[in-house]
């Protein structure tokens, strides 16, 4: 799988794949390279991807939260959470940290990529926040209140995997074939809707400016 890495670190690979990403070669690389962190034979790696038209469902996902099966292919995809759209538009980030040298508190962790989303977003002007009982990354309020990023991890052996979905300029008709993390009564936005309109490259520098700050936080307690 071809990709442009650049060292973030001396500890953490910065990774950016062009084109489109098979999601399930893509699943069994990162699942190997969480094996290979834990083992100390790899670098710790943030991987920035765009995937083809497709479904996830992560462990709490729901059949009937899967609205048109036959539209986009589904994958079982091990990670937490609820039924999720990839495809062209969205910035995918796969975050594989070693959490036992970072504080061992997943909590923290799903906070600080939080956390890091909004500020990211918040360099582009646009004002996000995190909802307590509610996963993702949301805008506005009221009748205008969507859902601009989601969020999905999971940790084995203490090393981290999965990550989030950045709606840069997706085409947001292909969310209508699930109820989006289990939120149906939620709109969902992108950065492009907002009148935002950026390259992929601009939101992944934003994105490495702000890393340094999300990885100082880990160690919440």
């Amino acid at each position: 799988m071809k990709n442009d890495a650049v060292p973030a670190d001396r500890d953490i690979e910065w990774r950016v794949s062009p084109g489109l990403s098979d999601y399930a070669a893509t699943l069994a690389e990162m699942e190997a390279r969480a094996a290979a962190i834990r083992a100390g034979d790899a670098r710790e790696l943030i991987w920035l991807l765009e995937h083809p038209p497709l479904y996830t469902a992560g462990t709490s996902a729901a059949e009937r939260e899967l609205l048109t099966p036959d539209r986009f292919p589904v994958f079982r995809a091990g990670r937490g959470g609820r039924y999720t759209y990839h495809g062209p538009g969205q910035r995918v980030g796969y975050v594989l940290l070693d959490l036992e040298k970072r504080g061992r508190d997943v909590r923290c962790f799903v906070s600080g990529i939080e956390q890091w989303l909004i500020a990211t977003l918040d360099d582009f002007g646009i004002t996000a926040r995190s909802e307590p009982g509610r996963v993702g990354i949301w805008t506005a309020h009221g009748a205008d209140e969507a859902k601009i990023g989601a969020i999905g991890v999971r940790v084995r052996r203490w090393v981290s995997f999965h990550g989030f979905a950045l709606n840069v300029d997706p085409d947001l008709s292909h969310f209508s074939g699930i109820v989006p993390c289990g939120l149906g009564e939620y709109a969902v936005t992108s950065m492009a809707k907002l009148g935002v309109n950026q390259p992929m490259d601009a939101i992944d520098r934003t994105l490495r400016r702000h890393f340094p700050a999300m990885l100082a936080g880990l160690r919440c307690s």
